[in-house]
């Protein structure tokens, strides 16, 4: 089979390639692979039609996005649940900081002791509650009921419950306000009706700017892909210049080495001799300036008559050392002898000299 029935060099490598970035690891396939490959081309192409762009099964894709779902409403009580849980806990550390600083009204205190009582019995019956998993031992010995008795009277819990809905929306009205005001600065001058309308369209804007966000994400991770690819096809030229750069060096500089060296010796060799002559024309020159022609003549005598005595010097110099080489054969006797006629000359020295003193004395 042919490859152009899988893959035409055209638009079918094109989709291929797009099909590679989306749908499957990043690979440095080029259009030569896909072109000489056509039953991997079509085996692309297939596996494309049963995956989606993650990489995942269409049913498996299906079965995630449906656990997203229930995870995502789990996730939105749960949520709901904590956001009320810690704004009531907020509440009541405001309550004991404001105690310390002011005096507060009766039904403020009221309020609190209400609020602290029954959420402090409503944890306590969950923990000991038929709910948990595993059997555990009544709480301090304290059965559901006997903890259901200590909950504050209906009047007062009612009374409670309506003041904590007012407290709760304005506790959440100022976080809103402040998470607005972190979002966006220049809101913080405006009244509260423009701040609760930039508030209700907020969660849109952020919804908006999360999707921006993905989908920079998105881009980037297509830009990451397309660089691997620039980045293996620009080695493989890199290659390929290394290799057209040691194939001009062989065949030209290497050749042209030779002829090179030997015109860098001439030219060396004819610089050095002008260095040498005009050194010695320096010379000449300094001589001409220092010296007249008379004293020149007279220095050239002396020199020769100083030569002349210096090679007297050499040729008696040499005599005398031939004449100790003849003595050096006669070894030991020789310095024997030398050492007797030493001290015969000083006795005749010795002898001479009393012989003046004695002529002297006369």
């Amino acid at each position: 089979m042919a490859s152009g029935d899988f893959c035409s060099p055209g638009e079918g490598v094109e989709i291929l390639q797009q099909v590679c970035d989306k749908q499957f690891p990043p690979c440095a396939l080029t259009e030569e692979d896909l072109i000489q490959n056509p039953y991997f081309s079509k085996l692309l192409l297939s596996l494309s039609q049963h995956l989606d762009e993650s990489g995942l099964s269409l049913a498996l894709a299906k079965e995630q996005a449906q656990a997203w779902n229930e995870v995502r409403l789990h996730k939105t009580a749960w949520l709901r649940y904590e956001i009320l849980q810690r704004v009531i806990q907020e509440l009541l550390v405001d309550y004991y900081v404001k105690a310390q600083d002011t005096n507060l009204t009766s039904e403020d205190k009221k309020f609190h002791e209400t609020l602290e009582q029954r959420l402090l019995v409503t944890e306590l019956t969950q923990l000991s509650g038929p709910g948990q998993e595993t059997e555990m031992p009544p709480l301090l010995g304290l059965e559901k009921a006997d903890l259901l008795g200590l909950m504050p009277p209906s009047q007062d819990f009612v009374w409670m419950r309506a003041r904590l809905q007012l407290e709760v929306e304005e506790q959440l009205k100022r976080k809103s306000f402040t998470l607005l005001c972190y979002h966006d600065p220049s809101s913080d001058t405006d009244g509260e009706t423009l701040k609760a309308a930039k508030v209700w369209k907020l969660s849109e804007v952020l919804v908006g700017e999360k999707q921006q966000c993905l989908e920079a994400k998105s881009q980037q991770k297509e830009q990451l892909v397309l660089l691997e690819k620039k980045r293996a096809a620009y080695s493989q030229v890199l290659l390929r210049c290394l290799t057209l750069l040691q194939r001009l060096l062989q065949e030209h500089r290497l050749k042209t080495q030779s002829e090179l060296d030997r015109i860098n010796a001439q030219y060396l060799e004819i610089k050095c001799s002008a260095m040498i002559l005009k050194m010695r024309m320096e010379e000449l020159k300094i001589l001409s300036d220092t010296y007249s022609a008379e004293k020149v003549e007279v220095h050239c005598l002396i020199r020769d008559r100083l030569e002349g005595a210096i090679r007297l010097q050499e040729q008696d110099m040499e005599k005398s050392r031939l004449a100790l080489k003849t003595y050096e054969v006669l070894g030991e006797d020789f310095e024997s002898l030398v050492k007797e006629y030493t001290q015969l000359k000083q006795a005749v020295e010795n002898k001479r000299w009393a012989l003046q003193e004695f002529s002297k004395a006369r």
